[in-house]
């Protein structure tokens, strides 16, 4: 979404030089500068546009430098054979959705058999682009209008604006009843940056919320740090990673999801971890032979129990999301390490043990330490061919080091 303000009535599009600006990328002139900037490199930018200008129109290059610019960002979220072909804006880039999650949460509603989706603050398209990718129709809504421009322009340089309507609207006066299933993705940053407040997002979570509930499906975009507590029963919750790195969350309304449970999901595998809260509490108790780093989204899903209770094994403190064992366990929601040694933190006795044992690369974690891990390593003068993982992190409560190896 790129917008300030998600219900606020859209502004009239007359000289708009935002827009008009757009539209000229558009023009065959500005899509060959694109074209020629694919590959420019940013630090040649000013001798770049020195020798554009003497053959364009200066406000032009300045616009194709930026969408350039634009579109190098992008591809690592949509991957540099759409994000080349696509437009973009600051925000748009910076909120959209990551191919591979969207692209998750589009065979969610495919496979339920939903045909028609209303994706209400559409942003630049990415969602929509998805769920059109799906077999599904979308209606798109954005108030803003540049923004409802691009998100237009991205359906039809994809190949799907027979699949993607896009409106400028304000997204709470749209008729969703035509619709199979509701997406809602409320904008989550405001001038002074990343929105904390459910209730601040624009729209406000209950009216999305509410909306989603009026739905026979549906989805509603949150941020992976919301509060279980901001939660209705109603919903089926799910944290997603990608990579190891927590990239969303969104909770699920109406028939074929699961209210009031859990779910912690892994791509690219797809793999699955849910239950029903509240899980009690994990056993907690000392340092084993292995020790288990569970994914983030199993974190914030409050999933760490169920792992433990899978491994047969325990936490090293009741704050903190480590998992020990005596017998190896593999699973795709854990990073696996054995343990060679436990010791009460100490940066002399650190130091002194990797240079005994030659180690020059050393990996830091930390969880329950308030260290920095470029610090640690700057201090401890690393040398050697060895190397070697350390865990800064409380045990029983006390500052402790864990030192180890991956396993496998």
């Amino acid at each position: 979404m790129d917008r300030v303000n998600a219900t606020t009535p859209s502004a009239s599009s007359a000289d708009d030089p935002a827009r008009a600006t757009f539209a000229a990328l558009r023009s065959p002139e500005g899509e060959q500068l694109l074209a020629e900037l694919r590959d420019h490199d940013p630090a040649d930018e000013l001798a770049t546009a020195t020798r554009l200008r003497r053959t364009h129109p200066a406000e032009l290059v300045s616009a194709a430098l930026g969408q350039a610019r634009l579109r190098q960002r992008a591809a690592v979220k949509f991957g540099a054979e759409d994000a080349y072909r696509m437009y973009f804006t600051p925000n748009g880039v910076e909120q959209a959705t990551r191919t591979s999650v969207a692209a998750h949460r589009a065979a969610r509603f495919a496979g339920l058999g939903v045909r028609s989706v209303a994706d209400l603050c559409c942003g630049i398209g990415g969602d929509a682009i998805a769920l059109a990718r799906a077999g599904i129709s979308v209606l798109a809504v954005d108030r803003d209008p540049l923004t409802a421009e691009v998100a237009r322009a991205n359906a039809e340089v994809l190949g799907l604006g027979e699949l993607i309507e896009v409106r400028c609207a304000d997204v709470t006066e749209i008729d969703t009843a035509p619709y199979d299933a509701v997406f809602v993705d409320p904008a989550r940053r405001g001038g002074r940056g990343r929105i904390f407040d459910p209730e601040a997002y624009s729209p406000p979570l209950s009216w999305a919320a509410t909306a989603a509930l009026q739905a026979p499906r549906a989805a509603l975009k949150i941020a992976p740090g919301i509060p279980h507590e901001a939660i209705g029963p109603e919903a089926e919750a799910e944290w997603i990673s990608d990579g190891g790195d927590v990239k969303e969350a969104v909770l699920w309304y109406g028939e074929g999801f699961a209210p009031g449970s859990f779910r912690a999901t892994l791509l690219p595998s797809g793999a699955t971890l849910s239950a029903h809260a509240p899980l009690p509490a994990p056993p907690v108790g000392p340092v084993g032979r292995y020790l288990y780093e569970p994914d983030g989204a199993v974190i914030r899903a409050h999933l760490v129990a169920d792992l433990v209770e899978r491994c047969g094994g325990r936490l090293v403190d009741e704050t903190i999301a480590y998992i020990t064992s005596d017998e190896p366990y593999s699973s795709p929601y854990v990073a696996g390490y054995g343990i060679t040694d436990e010791l009460p933190f100490s940066m002399k006795r650190l130091k002194a043990l990797l240079r005994e044992r030659q180690i020059g690369v050393l990996t830091v974690k930390k969880r329950g330490s308030a260290v920095e891990p470029e610090e640690l390593r700057r201090r401890m003068k690393l040398s050697g061919p060895g190397s070697a993982t350390v865990f800064l992190t409380r045990v029983a409560g006390a500052p402790t080091m864990l030192i180890g190896h991956p396993l496998g």
